[in-house]
This record gives C-alpha cells, sequence and structure tokens, in this order.
C-alpha cells in the first residue's frame, strides 16, 4: 500500500509541476483572429480589431496599429525629440471610411549621446478610431506605414498593412483588451486630470514649467511640442516637501521664442496629461526643492520601507488568518528538533516566501511587457490559477483533519538534510503562505505596489522583495531565536486538537476559493473542480491495490479540473452585491456630481478579503448603509472580481494597482477623496460630507 500511496504522490506533483507554468497567465479564450502581419528582423506590425465586425447601424469602428519591437530596438512618437521621425501612415485605399483619427500613448524619454527622444520600446498600439462612410456596412483599412526604429542604428521601414471588416456583430476580447489597455496610455485632457499647469515661460535659454496636483508626484517628466524646428534638452525637475508641486526647466536647444502657445504632455508614472497652455515672457519662477534625481535614492529608500511595513502589517491582518494558522503549523512541526534544524527551517521558510515574490514579481514583469493589464492580487482573476489553489487547499486541510498523511516523495527524503525532517515542507510552506496573502491589502502596501507596477524591472523587483521580507519576518525571528521554541508545552494531545483547527480554517479557506471560482467560471465549474477535489483526496486516503488504477484516476482528475476551468467561457451574472449599490459606469460620476449629488464608489472583488471585511465591519453597518440609500448618495460598485480595462483603468487613474479602492466624489470634491485602504466608520462619514460640501 506504502508503494501506491508513494505513486499517486509522484503522479500528483508530476501534474501539477507540469501544469504550473500556466496558472499566472490571464485565462484561456477560444477566438478566431484575422489579421496581416509584416515584419523585419527589427519590429512587427499589424493592424488589429476590438470588433469581429461591423455591427449593424454601427457608425464607428475601432482598431489599431500594433507595433512590437524586438529588444535594444525603439521608435518614436508624435513628437521624436532632437532626432528622429514619427510613424507616417497613408490611407489611401481604404474602403467605406471617413475619417480616422490616431491616438498616442504617452511616451518615454530616451538619452543617448546627450540627446533627447521621444518614443516607445518592446511594444505599443496605436489606438484607432475610424468613421464610417456607410454605417452597419464592411469596411477595408489599408495603410502605407512608414516607420524609423533605432538601436544602435537607425532604419527607416515601410510596410503596406490591411484589415478587413465585414457585416457581422462580436467582440474580439484579445484585441479589445489589448487595445484598452494602450488606450488607458493616452494622456487625460485637462478637464478629466488632477494635474494643472499653473506657469510656464519660455526665453531664449529655457522653457520652465510649474505644476501641481492633488496627488503626490512620483517621476513626472515633460514633453513639449512647438512644432519640428524647436528642440528641449534634459529637463531639470525638482519636486517640493509635499511632492504636490513641480518645477521643471528644459533647455531650449533650437527655435524662435517668440511663441504664445505651448502643446505639453506629462507624465507621471501610469499618469498622463496633455494640454495646450499659454506661454508668458515674464522672468521665470525660481526653483524649489532639490533635482529629482539626487532625491531617487531619498525615495526609493522610503517607498521600500513603506512595502516592508506593508508585508509586515499583513502578518496581522483579519484577511491571513489562513496564513497566521500555517505559520502556527510550522511552529509546532519544529518542536523537538534541535537549534540548528529549527533554525535551518525558519530560514527555509523565509526563502520560499521570497521566491514567491519573486516568482511573482517575474510574472508581473512579463505581463506587463506583454501589455496586460497587472495589479495586485490579479492572479485570482484566472480560474487555472483558482483551481490550483483550491485543490491544494483542500488536500492540506484533509491532511490537517487526518484523512491521510503527507510524506515527501523517497528521492527527496534520501536528499534531505541529515535531520528527522526534510526541509521542502518548510520551504513550501513559507511560499504558500505568501500565495494566500496576496489577496489582502494593508496600510503602506497600496503606494509601494503602485511604484512598482509602474516602473521599471528594477523597481519591481526592489518593492516585490521588500514585501517579502516584511510578511516572512515572523520566520526570521524564530530562526534569530531557536531557544523559544522551549517554552511551549510539551509535545501531546493538545497538538492534536490545534492541527485539528488549523485544518478547519484551511477546509473554509478552501471553500472560500471554490466560492471565487464559482464567480468567476459559474456553478457548473465549481461542481466540477469540487467533485474533482473528492476523488484526490479518495485516491490519497483509500489508494487502490494497483497503483496504476490509483494514479490515473488522480492524474485525470487534475487535468480534468484544469482544463475545465480553462476552456470554459466567463461566468457572465456576476452582479453587485447588494440592491443598495448601482454597477460602476464611470462616464456617469461627472454628471451625478455636476447634478449636486455624492457618489461613494466601492472597487472590490470575491477574492479580495480586506474588501469583505471593509463591507462587514463598515460599509453595511449603520450609520453608513442608511447614507448609501439617501437621496442625494450614489453608491457605485466596480466588480473586478474578472478582468475588466475599464476598472483597472479607474485604478491607474488614481496611481492604484491593488483593491480594496474606495473612492468619494461629490460638488465639492469633484476630483474625488480616496480612503484608506481598511475603512472606518469615521472615515467613510467624513469623506461623504466633505465632498457634499456645505448645504
Amino acid at each position: 500500500m506504502m508503494n501506491t500511496v508513494k505513486t499517486t504522490y509522484r503522479a500528483t506533483w508530476f501534474v501539477a509541476c507540469l501544469l504550473l507554468g500556466f496558472l499566472s497567465f490571464p485565462p484561456l479564450q477560444l477566438f478566431a483572429q484575422d489579421y496581416q502581419q509584416a515584419e523585419s528582423s527589427a519590429v512587427k506590425v499589424r493592424l488589429i480589431a476590438a470588433e469581429a465586425g461591423v455591427a449593424p447601424n454601427a457608425s464607428t469602428v475601432s482598431f489599431g496599429l500594433d507595433i512590437v519591437l524586438e529588444d535594444g530596438w525603439k521608435t518614436y512618437w508624435r513628437s521624436p525629440g532632437e532626432v528622429g521621425m514619427p510613424p507616417e501612415l497613408d490611407w489611401e485605399g481604404s474602403e467605406n471610411v471617413e475619417n480616422i483619427q490616431l491616438l498616442w500613448p504617452a511616451p518615454k524619454r530616451f538619452t543617448a549621446f546627450e540627446i533627447e527622444n521621444f518614443g516607445y520600446e518592446d511594444r505599443v498600439v496605436l489606438p484607432i478610431s475610424a468613421t464610417l462612410k456607410n454605417p452597419g456596412q464592411a469596411v477595408t483599412f489599408k495603410t502605407r506605414l512608414t516607420l524609423l526604429v533605432c538601436a544602435n542604428v537607425c532604419i527607416p521601414q515601410d510596410f503596406d498593412l490591411t484589415l478587413s471588416l465585414p457585416a457581422a456583430s462580436g467582440i474580439n476580447y484579445e484585441n479589445s483588451e489589448l487595445i484598452a489597455n494602450y488606450l488607458g496610455r493616452v494622456p487625460d485632457d485637462a478637464q478629466d486630470s488632477d494635474i494643472q499647469i499653473v506657469t510656464a515661460t519660455l526665453n531664449d535659454e529655457s522653457l520652465t514649467i510649474t505644476a501641481q496636483s492633488q496627488t503626490r508626484f512620483l517621476t513626472p517628466d515633460f514633453f513639449p511640442e512647438l512644432g519640428s524646428d524647436y528642440t528641449f534638452g534634459k529637463p531639470d525637475v525638482r519636486v517640493d516637501a509635499t511632492r504636490m508641486n513641480v518645477w521643471a526647466q528644459l533647455p531650449l536647444l533650437s527655435g524662435d521664442p517668440n511663441v504664445t502657445t505651448l502643446r505639453l504632455t506629462l507624465t507621471d508614472g501610469a499618469r498622463a496629461i496633455t494640454l495646450d497652455t499659454d506661454l508668458s515672457a515674464q522672468a521665470p519662477p525660481e526653483p524649489f526643492g532639490k533635482p529629482l534625481s539626487s532625491q531617487l535614492v531619498l525615495d526609493m529608500a522610503r517607498l521600500v520601507l513603506l512595502a516592508f511595513l506593508g508585508g509586515l502589517i499583513l502578518n496581522v491582518m483579519p484577511c491571513v488568518l489562513p496564513v497566521l494558522s500555517i505559520k502556527i503549523a510550522t511552529v509546532l512541526s519544529h518542536q523537538g528538533r534541535t537549534g540548528t534544524s529549527v533554525r535551518t527551517g525558519f530560514v527555509t521558510s523565509f526563502l520560499g516566501v521570497m521566491a514567491f515574490m519573486w516568482i511573482l514579481a517575474g510574472v508581473v514583469i512579463a505581463l506587463k511587457a506583454a501589455a496586460f493589464c497587472v495589479g495586485w492580487g490579479i492572479q485570482f482573476q484566472n480560474p487555472v490559477f483558482v483551481v490550483f489553489l483550491f485543490l491544494i487547499l483542500a488536500l492540506f486541510a484533509a491532511s490537517l483533519l487526518g484523512l491521510f498523511e503527507f510524506k515527501a516523495p523517497q528521492w527527496i527524503q534520501r536528499r534531505s538534510l541529515a535531520t528527522d525532517k526534510s526541509f521542502v515542507g518548510d520551504f513550501a510552506t513559507g511560499a504558500f503562505a505568501a500565495l494566500l496573502a496576496t489577496p489582502c491589502a494593508a496600510p503602506f502596501l497600496g503606494t509601494a505596489i503602485a511604484f512598482a507596477l509602474t516602473g521599471g524591472v528594477f523597481d519591481t523587483v526592489i518593492i516585490f522583495s521588500a514585501v517579502g521580507v516584511g510578511l516572512g519576518f515572523p520566520y526570521l525571528v524564530f530562526a534569530a531565536r531557536p531557544s523559544w521554541m522551549t517554552r511551549l508545552p510539551k509535545p501531546g494531545p493538545w497538538m492534536v486538537r490545534i492541527k485539528f483547527g488549523i485544518g478547519i480554517v484551511v477546509l473554509l479557506t478552501a471553500l472560500w476559493a471554490l466560492w471565487v471560482l464559482s464567480a468567476l467560471s459559474g456553478f457548473l465549474v465549481g461542481l466540477i473542480v469540487f467533485i474533482t477535489a473528492l476523488a484526490l483526496i479518495a485516491s490519497m486516503a483509500w489508494p487502490l491495490r494497483n497503483g496504476l488504477l490509483a494514479t490515473g484516476p488522480a492524474a485525470g482528475a487534475v487535468i480534468l479540473a484544469l482544463s475545465t476551468a480553462a476552456l470554459m467561457p466567463p461566468h457572465t451574472s456576476l452582479s453587485t452585491a447588494s440592491s443598495n449599490w448601482v454597477d460602476f459606469d464611470q462616464r456617469e460620476i461627472s454628471r451625478l456630481v455636476t447634478g449636486g449629488q455624492t457618489v461613494v464608489i466601492d472597487v472590490t472583488a470575491d477574492w479580495c478579503l480586506t474588501c469583505r471585511a471593509n463591507k462587514i465591519l463598515v460599509l453595511n453597518r449603520e450609520p453608513i448603509a442608511t447614507q448609501l440609500v439617501s437621496e442625494i448618495v450614489v453608491a457605485m460598485q466596480a466588480d473586478w472580481t474578472r478582468a475588466d480595462p475599464t476598472i483597472a483603468d479607474f485604478l491607474s487613474t488614481h496611481n492604484r494597482y491593488s483593491i480594496p479602492l474606495n473612492v468619494v466624489y461629490g460638488p465639492d470634491s469633484p476630483d474625488g477623496i480616496i480612503l484608506p485602504e481598511i475603512l472606518t466608520t469615521a472615515a467613510v462619514l467624513n469623506a461623504i460630507e466633505t465632498a457634499q460640501g456645505e448645504p
């Protein structure tokens, strides 16, 4: 029988490891694509459409120019900087096209050989909107694209692209999400942004700009446009102590200073604004603060500290009860071991936490490179990931409840350290605890995560590492003080009772994961996965005499569950939590506020345990519940259980990439008041009163 159990374990480990690589990617979707792609050694280009066809009576069509650059290559923005050439598109030959509008996502600054250029690297999609001559009829887009791509050398490229759409209904979900992602990177207009230009002064030597914002500036940059005859050098950017005000000066390298209007794009992480502002010939304002470059080290140190504190606080958040139970189980499992073994075991658990955070950082970097929308906890939007999590939790709970006992495969036991326990379990425990903490939010965490998700590769890795150090800090404490283990009571029946209690907590967590899966993929998928878990537990607890007969159903059950979650279409009946809330519609906010109403936004998800705690403890209780149903208050709920580009864009507008996010808008606060991650009754009431203003 022991051989049969070991065979079952090996098969399950093999199937799980084989499918682990698919877990961090968005849900698979079945769709048909019809596009023409052109490529060279440096770049691939294609036209992609959000719609599968032209819907009846539709007068506009949304599509995009998808440009994928090889490593080390870049292309240019509409204003390329000191040198370069923007993409040029000639639409001659297109059919049923009245007008075409091309939008430009915010650019990046490239500095090489003291030359300033503006453009894109890796990948960019230029969103395009076309007005049709004959609404509802088929359309053909033909363009001659001239593109300059540069690395160590610059090479002009010419491509002929065609995209034809029949008269038909339907959405291409992959393309629409990709276009929406880059549409969210197009700079806002002045009325849609909380950034304001205070002064803009141009003289023979430089352009000087001051701006202010209701949100702290992180990494502001300035891209002026005055025509092809004007070029500017690298800006000297400074922020004041509040980081709400920014001063920038750009050397004027060429061009006539006698102009009156400037078109300016200001970027700050995920935020961007483009506006026309009047130029003044007066003396430029004096700089304030230190050069931004000299503040980067201090800012990074502050953000790392915030990330560490956020990870540390995660250990005591109400939503991480399963994590605490796992850590308690880790402590109990070290009883009776030598001091060296205890220390090594806890350090190994800490390394498990860090390994998970590094893997998560790598996945985030990969998804950002592929232009996917990313955020803290977004893996719970993937039904395949949730299935895998549920199966692991169910097996772990069954083991803690005594139905069977997990043992490491024999090949691991032979290679384990010379102790009475393999440290593979300690490593897995740390990684699993970190995994369960990711749907939670904590004070200080939002700012650090926002910086990590909008910054570069180094920013992402260092911030996620700091969160991991904070989350795994309790393991380091026990590793530094292994003698504390001697203060626990001697092993006895009390350990069995605690183990049973932890098993109940983990079982409840597994049922929560099943509930999230049902919200993502529907009741049928949830039922199939639940039956799969029962079959797996049965194969572990009562293995068949023939090892192959036991292994086959176990492996087949895992494959069935994961395949069902991957291939089933998304569940369509996801609704708001109660009748007190209306569905989120960002376009309605300004209309309601203009009409004198106060709008309370709750961005939530079924997998966000902090969101659930906020509802139970604050939003669904008096006096907040009564406030939310009053005549002058509209409560909007944005459900981010599944990936939604509209909600992701709303989050990025507020420089947030984790939930919960609660914002209150009103006549006296049209730009919104952002509430803390952990809500209190006083904070919500004060925000509503402030937004409403004087009666």
